[in-house]
């Protein structure tokens, strides 16, 4: 246990998990601010072409990145959660295959298995963390274009079930981030590992950037039939802490299809790209500069 939690190990996950979390906020929000522009205004905002340029037009550049800050600090709290964990089960559970060599010579291929199941614990407790801030979100998520805040939200919540609210949903957190990070994490090893077989010409920074976007895309293909009916469960203020989501998505099923389950996918993707590799680029990088800069092994 020493070794998996070694101060210089934890720090060093923070550390380019708040780098990555940087690079992927600012590659993404301006995917974000054009998506909640025609969500909160849909007769202004009508396309995402007419909402860019409109946005370009009469604030300019700066626009596209307004909450940026905020939105950097969220994604580093959660980012630092998730990779911390997933690299402390990877020391914790070393791979015997990896960086070792068979007798021609050749590297071993690596467990390719491991690092999606790896990927859904750390999916399940990152969804025990974070529910309560979800929980919030989507409430006031659901209260677009009134003067309501996060804080009365949360009084609203504490007023009508108790602070037992804060968990509400639980499963349906669990059901959505254990299959992404599957697939987050999984995909991602797996990509960086063909992409160095097949392509070994392939620089390191262009094999994190196409591995991380890959990465991102897939697990939120993966995710979003169980983040459609998260969404739902988690806006409103009658939901159990467990038992309300399955209902939910076979309502969800009976009333749109199966089709209903992926509502938003293809905004999510285009998004999902850029962001997520970024986000890769930056923890691998943060990784290289704390070993140099900050604290050599």
């Amino acid at each position: 246990m020493a070794d998996v939690l070694h101060p210089r190990d934890v720090s060093r996950d923070i550390f380019s998990a708040t780098v990555g979390s940087i690079f992927c906020c600012y590659t993404g929000q301006p995917f974000d601010t054009v998506k909640v522009r025609m969500q909160t205004n849909p007769e202004l905002y009508s396309s995402i072409y007419k909402t860019a340029t409109t946005t370009m037009g009469e604030e300019g550049i700066k626009a596209f990145w307004k909450g940026a800050v905020p939105t950097a600090m969220g994604m580093a709290a959660e980012n630092a959660m998730a990779f911390g964990v997933n690299e402390a089960l990877k020391r914790a559970f070393p791979d015997p295959n990896k960086d070792q060599f068979d007798h021609n010579g050749a590297q071993r291929r690596p467990d390719l298995l491991r690092p999606f199941l790896m990927g859904a614990i750390t999916g399940c407790c990152s969804a025990l963390v974070l529910l309560p801030s979800e929980v919030v979100k989507a409430k006031t998520q659901v209260a677009v274009g009134t003067d309501v805040s996060s804080n009365d939200i949360f009084k609203k919540m504490v007023r009508k079930q108790g602070y037992k609210s804060l968990f509400c949903g639980l499963d349906a957190q669990l059901m959505r981030d254990g299959p992404f990070y599957a697939f987050f994490f999984g995909s991602y090893e797996m990509s960086c590992f063909l992409f160095r077989t097949y392509v070994p010409s392939m620089p390191e920074e262009l094999n994190y950037f196409i591995s991380g976007g890959l990465a991102g895309m897939l697990g939120w293909t993966a995710a979003m039939p169980f983040d459609v009916p998260k969404t739902n469960v988690q806006s409103r203020y009658d939901t159990k802490i467990v038992g309300s989501y399955f209902p939910q998505m076979i309502q969800i099923t009976k009333e749109r299809g199966i089709l209903g389950l992926y509502n938003g996918l293809g905004p999510t993707l285009v998004r999902a790209f850029p962001a997520n590799a970024a986000l890769f680029l930056g923890v691998e990088m943060g990784k290289r500069c704390f070993d140099k800069f900050l604290w050599e092994k």
